[in-house]
């Protein structure tokens, strides 16, 4: 049995980008089942799979792993070869540090800059701590590329799992057209270049469901046609 990844919509779902994307730069094959999130048979329909209730959920044989970002530690010791970590040390250790600060930080973006890939890109106002964690962001993008990406346009170089972890906040920066300097603009033209981000795009513009509490402009729904 190959790898199984279960998800949610790929329209709101960014925990669930995060190992999918992963998965395909590295060209790790894997079915996906997709959930829909916040519909009533949803929570029983998780539980099948994760007693924690929530997506991703990656399946290997008798292995069941959830979270993303132990998703990604798991395939990056399951295929080495995949390269999902930086070989060099210092690298690799500041690629898992900024990992990390995203899987625990940013309250304030994800509340305000829900991930919503089709809406059409416009901005909205944002707090004075969700424009810190944009500042943040930025200096964390900027700072990995000058620092460890000399042989690639990503932020160490080759794709790694820290731009997995990064790619729905290049989703929501994109989408609410927020201001970031020069060099992290370039990343993520990168990162939306990537024919895995366009795969993961064209889907989510297909699906029909629709989550109100992240339509920051409801009761309208603002839609990019598919």
């Amino acid at each position: 049995m190959g790898l199984h990844l279960v998800i949610g919509n790929k329209n709101y779902s960014s925990w669930s980008l995060r190992p999918w994307i992963a998965l395909r730069v590295a060209n790790i094959p894997f079915d996906e089942t997709v959930i829909p999130l916040y519909e009533p048979e949803s929570p029983g329909q998780i539980l099948k799979f994760s007693p924690a209730g929530k997506v991703p959920i990656l399946i290997d044989g008798d292995v069941r792993v959830w979270e993303s970002l132990a998703i990604l530690e798991y395939l990056a010791e399951r295929f080495p070869a995949a390269g999902l970590w930086p070989k060099d040390a210092a690298a690799r250790a500041h690629a898992r540090a900024i990992a990390h600060e995203m899987h625990a930080g940013f309250a304030a973006l994800r509340s305000e800059c829900s991930m919503n890939m089709w809406r059409p890109p416009a901005k909205r106002d944002l707090s004075g701590d969700a424009k810190a964690d944009v500042k943040r962001i930025d200096d964390i993008w900027s700072g990995a590329r000058a620092r460890f990406a000399a042989d690639g346009p990503f932020l160490f170089g080759a794709f790694s799992a820290a731009d997995a972890m990064y790619a729905p906040v290049v989703s929501r920066f994109h989408t609410y057209a927020i201001d970031v300097g020069p060099e992290s603009r370039a990343y993520m033209g990168a990162v939306m270049a990537l024919p895995a981000w366009r795969e993961w795009f064209g889907a989510a513009l297909k699906e029909p469901w629709v989550m109100r509490n992240n339509e920051v402009d409801w009761p309208e729904v603002k839609r990019i046609q598919a």
